[in-house]
């Protein structure tokens, strides 16, 4: 039996956010996040790469149908975060810093069941890899690798 195969697919989305703790001074914020802490937020045209492993399957000589990738994107990533607010309209992150890093993990316990229950338990999310501008990227692997890449 051949190895695991790895199937990507890119997703955009611009969301603004504000990077700002209520417990802490302006000061503190201004020192921690820098002009991200800005009073109003600022905004970004963020990409996605959704990475997934799993076997090919002999029936369809398909890992996964690229259209039920895209349909689990657009339900839990574009819809709910695509020209919003990530502090205030996005209740998946109430209540949470919306950094890259929270986002990665949230996405990530949303979107690893969805991609398994869309593929019949076949494929699992392997890597999400967020680019909020072109030189800066977050990635995470979840917390069965231990941040390591497999």
């Amino acid at each position: 039996m051949a190895g695991p195969l790895f199937i990507t697919r890119v997703v955009e989305f611009s969301a603004a956010h504000r990077l700002f703790r209520d417990d802490w001074t302006p000061e503190q914020n201004q020192e921690a996040f820098g002009a991200c802490s800005n009073p109003f937020g600022h905004g970004h045209n963020y990409e996605l790469e959704v990475t997934v492993k799993g076997q090919v399957d002999p029936a369809t000589g398909m890992v996964v149908h690229f259209q039920k990738l895209k349909a689990v994107l657009q339900e839990l990533v574009v819809s709910p975060l695509d020209h919003r607010h990530l502090n205030h309209d996005v209740p998946f992150l109430a209540g949470k810093l919306p950094t890259s890093e929270v986002l990665l993990t949230e996405l990530w316990s949303q979107l690893a069941p969805a991609i398994r229950s869309a593929s019949a338990e076949r494929v699992d999310l392997y890597r999400l890899k967020l680019k909020s501008t072109a030189r800066n990227f977050a990635e995470y692997y979840g917390d069965s690798h231990h941040g390591e890449k497999q």
